[in-house]
């Protein structure tokens, strides 16, 4: 038994954990598999959920982010200076979502944002069908400016300090939905989660609201689901991976209302 969990529990844990590492790398959406498993199958605070969780983004962002350099997605100029703009606006959002918590209502705002990721899943599948952010980042297709990056980021932190939902859950489909290519908005996305998870984290260890063991035993099957899932983004055609992406997000709107 870790942190009061039972050992079938854990084992339940272990497979989900797996499978989000996969979606994290291959979709960029997979994380929130994690923390809605725990939220659902174990007896823990929400504080201790969202704590433990966010150590083991800290993990699969920095791994991601690996991936990604060595397949040359994040090689580029344009590749690097979207990730530094997306992660230092997302970590400002985070900051401003922190603060805004105490003054929102977080089942006003996880209503509006179910409501958008399924309207951004929808958008997602129409981009599809024109081609956009279907192709691999090193053809020609239509970016997003570094503003339009950055108001993203800033949105997507500002989800993440708000309502802990955010990271490449939001940042990945928001990107493909302005013409991105979907591997370079995953790419860019997993340096985003590093500086958002460890913003959250840190604040989290300071509560003592996180449990290293857990992270441990679901941390670990869960890097190894990044790595399988970054295999999967490299031998699987982005089109269809990205009508997987659009099929997840409009699954996960109704589900965020829930939440």
């Amino acid at each position: 038994m870790v942190a009061g969990v039972p050992v079938e529990m854990l084992v339940v844990l272990v497979v989900v954990a797996a499978v989000a590492g996969v979606g994290i790398t291959a979709v960029g959406p997979g994380g929130i598999f994690l923390t809605v498993a725990l939220y659902a199958l174990t007896d823990l605070p929400s504080a201790t959920v969202v704590g433990t969780v966010s150590a083991t983004f800290v993990a699969t962002g920095l791994l991601g982010s690996l991936s990604y350099y060595r397949s040359g997605e994040l090689g580029s100029d344009g590749g690097r200076e979207a990730a530094a703009v997306l992660s230092v606006t997302g970590l400002l959002g985070a900051l401003l979502g922190v603060r805004l918590n105490a003054v929102v209502s977080e089942a006003a705002f996880g209503v509006l944002l179910g409501a958008l990721v399924l309207v951004t899943g929808v958008l997602v599948f129409y981009r599809t069908r024109r081609g956009v952010g279907t192709r691999p980042a090193g053809e020609d297709a239509t970016t997003p400016g570094l503003v339009l990056v950055g108001v993203i980021g800033g949105f997507v932190g500002v989800s993440g300090g708000l309502l802990g939902v955010g990271g490449p859950v939001l940042a990945v489909p928001l990107l493909v939905v302005v013409g991105m290519p979907l591997l370079l908005a995953v790419g860019i996305a997993q340096v985003q989660s590093v500086f958002i998870a460890l913003f959250t984290t840190v604040g989290y260890v300071t509560q003592g609201a996180v449990s290293w063991p857990l992270a441990l035993v679901v941390g670990v099957p869960e890097l190894l689901g990044v790595v399988a899932g970054w295999y999967v983004a490299q031998s699987v055609d982005s089109e269809r991976l990205t009508r997987v992406l659009a099929g997840m997000m409009v699954g996960l709107g109704p589900a965020i209302v829930l939440f």
